[in-house]
């Protein structure tokens, strides 16, 4: 079944049949044998997560709706399905489907490894054990899924809420981007979104999402900067009041990059590709979004391949955010001399992955 056309249409079906032809119930989804309260594995400002599984046994994360009125609830439910439904990548969350009770409830796929937040933030032995190799696959992977939200998806699609904690790892740990509930279309017209509310999560927001409600790839490009700093560190981007931001920049901006990195690695890490990372987030999180690569810059730049590098100095395109606060603000040294670092650091660099 192709995810196109839902318009404002419940839909009920399943992309593979698994689920009964009756509308089923969140009961029926989670199973008789557990109450949704045991089976709660995610709480956000908007919604809850439960685990469940299908008939064949397949495991599936079912989100429901809980905060606002019916129609609130209901635009967002028909929104989130609207943008999800156009998405389709390795790296990003797998739609089951979705069911309605009197309530709404969309179905993904279960990541076995749950989120990137609770691997690193989360306690317990159990959990597994994320070293270097695999948490540079990962950068990788979030970049090459939100390229694809904003340059190869059928629909240019600003996320909003990108953090650890919407990021699921498959066994692989291959990262999915997941949970739509904020994302925006941006038609090809629009250059940005003006919103009033300020929603997604402190420590990740863009400052001039904060200071004038706007939103375009730039506001993405900083909160996956702020969470590569969370990859590199450890850390969770705010901790006793201090942003992560202002504690990793200045360090990675002194070539620091030892300084910042989660002493649980010890110096088990690929020095090369660890530099590349801290530098690319270090310019992902610059206060002007003019001085902020656009994530076909990044995907480049994470990999270390400094073959477009020259092209990407003297053609820096521009978003609206960008518009809005470059001309004081607007540094081409500062940009270049980032590059060039780039580029030295490319040269010892290895680019197996």
């Amino acid at each position: 079944m192709a995810k196109k056309g839902l318009g404002h249409e419940l839909w009920r079906k399943t992309l593979d049949n698994a689920l009964n032809p009756n509308p089923p119930t969140l009961g029926t989804l989670l199973g008789s044998s557990a109450s949704a309260l045991e089976n709660l594995i995610g709480r956000g400002g908007f919604s809850e997560v439960y685990k469940g599984s299908l008939q064949n046994g397949r495991l599936i994360a079912v989100k429901k709706l809980t905060t606002g009125s019916t129609d609130e609830k209901t635009a967002g439910f028909l929104s989130e399905l609207g943008i999800i439904a156009h998405v389709d990548h390795p790296n990003t969350a797998k739609l089951v489907g979705c069911c309605v009770d009197g309530e709404m409830h969309i179905v993904f796929e279960l990541s076995t490894l749950g989120s990137l937040g609770s691997v690193l933030h989360g306690s317990g032995s159990n959990k597994p054990k994320l070293d270097w190799s695999k948490r540079y696959k990962v950068a990788l992977g979030i970049a090459d899924g939100l390229l694809y939200l904003h340059e190869n998806c059928e629909r240019r699609i600003i996320h909003r809420d990108i953090k650890a904690e919407n990021i699921l790892l498959t066994e692989n740990f291959e990262p999915q981007i997941c949970d739509f509930g904020l994302a925006k279309w941006l038609p090809e017209q629009l250059t940005h979104h003006n919103v009033s509310t300020f929603e997604g999560t402190f420590g990740y927001f863009a400052p001039e999402y904060f200071m004038h409600g706007i939103v375009d790839e730039k506001t993405d490009v900083y909160s996956f900067g702020v969470l590569l700093l969370v990859i590199i560190t450890g850390r969770k981007p705010v901790v006793e009041m201090q942003s992560i931001v202002t504690w990793a920049k200045p360090l990675l901006d002194a070539n620091n990059v030892k300084d910042v990195v989660d002493p649980s690695l010890g110096d088990d890490y690929d020095q090369g590709q660890i530099e590349c990372v801290g530098l690319t987030a270090s310019m992902c999180v610059e206060q002007s979004p003019i001085l902020r690569p656009r994530m076909n810059q990044v995907v480049t730049l994470l990999r270390g391949n400094d073959s477009a590098l020259n092209a990407k100095a003297n053609t820096v395109q521009r978003t609206y955010s960008q518009e809005l606060l470059d001309v004081q603000e607007y540094n081409s040294t500062k940009y270049l001399s980032d590059l060039n670092r780039h580029k030295q650091i490319a040269l010892s660099f290895d680019t197996s992955y």
